[in-house]
């Protein structure tokens, strides 16, 4: 089976850019996109063989999720916990046979961090739901987790630390997810891979001498760690900030 996930960062902008190209391309069996940044009607996907699975944001041109996928799932959960989480349209929860998949956009925590205490309060309730769902079947947590989780996954760490996605706080919730029993299936394979990026700022030259950011995450129950196949990044795929990542597993 495989999935991908991908930041599109506006979904109508990333589809004039060779967005369905590369979806027919990738012949994923799902296929998750985050920060769709539409409403309901603003865009019609002709994605032949897909069942299409839309949370969207409240407010107009922000947020938003949604999976499209092959096989029909057996239920569909739209946000989870406080009210904020499904105004943002941030999470997609799919049940299918032999797992969960959870399809996540990160609340950012802000240049200024005004928003790092919600951003705490998401992060454990997350964790709780992720553990709840593992004690059923299996969890497949994909998106922008808006995080680098260590030194090894942004160019700049020392004159990053502190900020946005590299707080110690943020990086310590990340800890304890893959404590709890989650792996982070791209370490998994690559345990010391650097210039392994998923973000690049829109700045002059930066993706073109990759001074980036793995913040794009396909985290996976240690349920699955014998059925992982492979892990990738397809840092080449244009069209948005983010590039999309890639899951292979056993099922």
């Amino acid at each position: 089976m495989k999935l991908v996930s991908w930041n599109v960062n506006g979904l109508r902008a990333c589809v004039n850019k060779g967005f369905l190209d590369y979806f027919n391309e990738v012949n994923a069996d799902i296929f998750c996109v985050q920060e769709t940044k539409l409403q309901e009607g603003q865009i019609t996907l002709e994605l032949e063989g897909y069942h299409q699975y839309w949370n969207y944001a409240v407010k107009k041109g922000y947020s938003g999720t949604a999976v499209f996928t092959k096989k029909e799932p057996i239920s569909v959960t739209y946000g989870v916990g406080n009210e904020d989480s499904q105004e943002e349209g941030r999470i997609l929860t799919l049940e299918f046979e032999g797992f969960y998949l959870v399809n996540v956009y990160t609340p950012n925590s802000q240049r200024d961090l005004a928003r790092l205490s919600y951003r705490l309060e998401w992060e454990d309730q997350i964790i709780s739901y992720l553990k709840e769902l593992d004690l059923v079947k299996p969890v497949v947590l994909c998106g922008d987790l808006n995080v680098a989780h260590q030194e090894i996954d942004l160019r700049n760490p020392k004159s990053n630390l502190g900020n946005s996605g590299f707080t110690v706080e943020e990086r310590g919730k990340m800890t304890s997810l893959l404590e709890s029993g989650f792996i982070d299936s791209y370490r998994y394979f690559y345990p010391e891979k650097e210039g392994a990026y998923t973000w690049w700022s829109y700045m002059a030259k930066v993706r073109e001498r990759n001074i980036g950011w793995r913040i794009d995450y396909f985290i996976v129950s240690e349920k699955l760690r014998d059925r992982l196949i492979n892990a990738d990044i397809h840092c080449d795929v244009m069209g948005s900030d983010h590039c999309p990542v890639v899951l292979e597993f056993e099922m």
